[in-house]
């Protein structure tokens, strides 16, 4: 008795560390993203270092930029990323393998390989930077984790419900619309969550392959870091935070309705 009693305060001592040491950065991060000094010293409650970002325009001009990437890819790499993941579910062909594995490579090889990739590609077929190629760049990326969620919603995926609605003089197009799309829709929403998420947050890759006038968040965010840290870094932190965590909270949910 006495040594489960020592087994749960050791497990609930040492994940009280864990989470401690993963989150008390940004819960401090957030407390001075409303503290009305300058300075790491708590003066009081206050909205105004969201009210200067209001106001500034090049951190306007980059959010418009990080919107505009991240909601192109995510359409671009959920329609390109489902018809993927479908055709690789339903159709056998020779060298099936090696195209299922390399479509896994974006997700396991490092940020800083595929960025300095990209970088050869666009120089190579002379593609000037700019934001095409960071909407470009972005699109390869997610592809790959649409890809992966949406082909473990369709590991599930009865065949019979297809066979069914066939039978009862459906074609395929509509069988498709009408009975595998909804089916799998909590998947391609899952998918396309996660791709946004993933855009919005990057910059190793972003930072290779943009160009003048494509500044995103993330860069912005890290020029100013450069000099140092401002309580407005802090309230654009925030101010990135929470769609984030919202996202991945929904797309987790998502995929245990799923299961």
């Amino acid at each position: 008795m006495r040594t489960r009693k020592l087994s749960r305060w050791f497990l609930f001592s040492e994940s009280s560390f864990v989470y401690l040491f993963l989150y008390a950065p940004i819960v401090i991060l957030v407390i001075y993203s409303f503290n009305s000094s300058r300075y790491a010293i708590w003066e009081g409650f206050s909205w105004k270092w969201y009210e200067i970002l209001l106001k500034d325009q090049l951190i306007l001009r980059s959010l418009k930029n990080t919107l505009i990437v991240a909601l192109t890819a995510t359409i671009a790499s959920t329609v390109v990323g489902t018809i993927a993941a479908l055709g690789m579910q339903r159709f056998e062909f020779r060298g099936k393998g090696v195209l299922d594995g390399l479509f896994y490579l974006p997700v396991i090889i490092p940020e800083i390989v595929m960025a300095a990739s990209l970088v050869i590609f666009f120089g190579f077929i002379r593609f000037k930077l700019g934001l095409a190629t960071v909407i470009l760049a972005h699109i390869a990326f997610c592809i790959s984790y649409v890809i992966i969620v949406v082909r473990a919603r369709l590991e599930g995926f009865d065949r019979t419900l297809e066979e069914a609605s066939m039978d009862l003089g459906a074609n395929e197009l509509q069988t498709f619309f009408r009975v595998t799309l909804p089916v799998i829709a909590p998947g391609i929403i899952s998918g396309a969550l996660l791709a946004f998420t993933i855009s919005i947050d990057d910059y190793i890759i972003t930072s290779f392959v943009a160009g003048v006038g494509s500044t995103t968040l993330p860069l912005q965010i890290y020029s100013m870091v450069k000099t140092k840290v401002t309580p407005e870094i802090n309230a654009i932190s925030t101010l990135l935070l929470i769609p984030t965590i919202l996202l991945i909270v929904i797309s987790d949910r998502l995929q245990r309705e799923e299961k």
